[in-house]
């Protein structure tokens, strides 16, 4: 039994015969489809830029006295440029064995000759609908697959009399659908905070995507958010979906949000003005439903004062704002931190590792943590890899050797050193990556990709 999709499909017909598209329209409304006709060729590709549709029916043949079918055939092959899912229908008066194998052999899914029995048509129609829409649900899936999500659920760990204005906030605001700016200084949990309002919003059972703005470079920029079209540029070597589509009906995080360039502020603002965008190398609008969060650890107050930072876009991201404290100023949390990565790292490294010794515990709790709870966590890992024992000691920690390595750089390994330099050179510019990455005389991405090598 074939059960018609919902909800009701769309039709785009071709065919300049006014009594056939009559008969078609007819047909098709008492059966609960949308109808679109044009009675060109020249008109399918303008309809299709300007609407979606799930399923092309047109005919073969436009021009007087003609029964080869050409005109058809090349149509086939630019609807499926312009999109490769989209399920095409060809029907002619002139049917031939011959000139079906062709239509199908150029991208047509189906084939019906005129005069068509009106139950076949429906039932050619209505499975080709089913199709296209698991092909699009299918692309989107295997985008989504392809993103390293967090399957388990979100844990704020806290104690701390300073994070209870964060954690406020967080009930307050999570169930709406507010644009939540997140900012506080590097590692102190701002994805994890994305996270947690996503968890609590009714757009939890749809896709949290997350993109690290200041990962993207110019060229990439519209390709990773906006998806592509085959043959956009030289290496679309098929359709991309973008991240915004991905995140549709859920949450879009928009990790490192200062370091996107002035152009890039305004492709984006659009969409948040709008939901509309359209893939690179394609015309066609399109338009998603998502709430943005956003994070950064730079004052983007002063960037907008310097010109950086666009004010309107500002405002549309900074619906709410949510300043995470320091680790260095939420001191109670770190036994509790502590004791969480390494039951984490002691159970990932298959050590029987319990508890730090008091010395360890005072080292933790009296160290600046200049890197928030991001180096807490590198810490307490690389403790577990050196204890020799079922307890944590203060030298396993490696703290005070961190903290003397500027005097004894001779003893330092290169990567060593570099790890070390950028450690103070960020904190010299407060965590500010792009500053950091001016001083030490390398490109934003190339400082990304070294602070995940060192797990900085």
């Amino acid at each position: 039994m074939i059960i018609s999709p919902s909800p009701n499909p769309k039709i785009l017909i071709s065919d300049d015969q006014l009594d056939v598209v009559e008969a078609l329209r007819l047909l098709l409304k008492g059966e609960g489809f949308q109808i679109d006709t044009v009675t060109s060729p020249e008109e399918i590709l303008p309809a299709l830029e300007k609407r979606d549709y799930d399923v092309v029916l047109m005919d073969m043949n436009y021009t007087r006295d003609t029964t080869s079918g050409q005109e058809g055939l090349d149509m086939i092959g630019n609807i499926l440029a312009l999109d490769m899912t989209m399920p095409v229908v060809v029907m002619t008066a002139w049917g031939s064995v011959e000139l079906a194998v062709e239509a199908m052999r150029r991208g047509a899914r189906d084939f019906v000759q005129k005069p068509w029995e009106n139950e076949r048509m429906v039932s050619i129609l209505r499975n080709q609908v089913e199709l296209g829409r698991a092909i699009r649900r299918g692309q989107k899936l295997e985008a989504e697959n392809k993103l390293l999500r967090d399957d388990h659920p979100t844990r704020l760990i806290t104690q701390s009399p300073a994070m209870h204005p964060v954690l406020q906030v967080i009930e307050r605001v999570g169930p709406s659908d507010a644009n939540v700016l997140i900012t506080g200084e590097n590692g102190t949990g701002k994805g994890l905070v994305a996270s947690a309002l996503h968890s609590i919003s009714r757009r939890a059972s749809k896709p949290l995507v997350t993109v690290n703005i200041g990962g993207l470079s110019e060229g990439v920029f519209e390709s990773e958010l906006f998806g592509h079209i085959k043959g956009a540029f030289t290496d679309a070597k098929s359709d991309r979906v973008g991240r915004f589509e991905m995140a549709d009906e859920g949450t879009l995080f928009l990790d490192e949000i200062a370091n996107i360039s002035l152009p890039q502020q305004a492709r984006l603002l659009r969409v948040l003005e709008t939901g509309e965008f359209e893939r690179v190398g394609s015309s066609k609008t399109r338009k998603v439903n998502v709430r943005f969060l956003s994070a950064t650890n730079a004052d983007l107050l002063a960037e907008v004062a310097a010109g950086r930072f666009r004010q309107d876009l500002l405002f549309r991201l900074n619906t709410v704002e949510i300043r995470l404290p320091a680790l260095r100023d939420r001191k109670e949390d770190i036994p509790l931190l502590a004791a969480h990565f390494l039951k984490l790292h002691a159970t990932r490294y298959r050590k029987q590792i319990t508890t730090f010794d008091r010395a360890a515990m005072k080292a933790l709790t009296g160290h600046q943590w200049s890197g928030n709870v991001r180096e807490l966590d590198h810490a307490v890992e690389r403790a577990v890899l050196m204890a020799q024992s079922t307890i944590i000691t203060s030298g396993d920690l490696g703290l005070d050797q961190a903290s003397e390595s500027s005097n004894r750089l001779e003893e330092m390994s290169l990567e060593d050193v570099e790890s070390f330099l950028i450690k103070k050179t960020l904190a010299r510019f407060d965590g500010n990556v792009s500053k950091a990455a001016e001083a030490l005389g390398l490109s934003r991405s190339a400082l990304y990709r070294r602070l995940e090598k060192f797990g900085l």
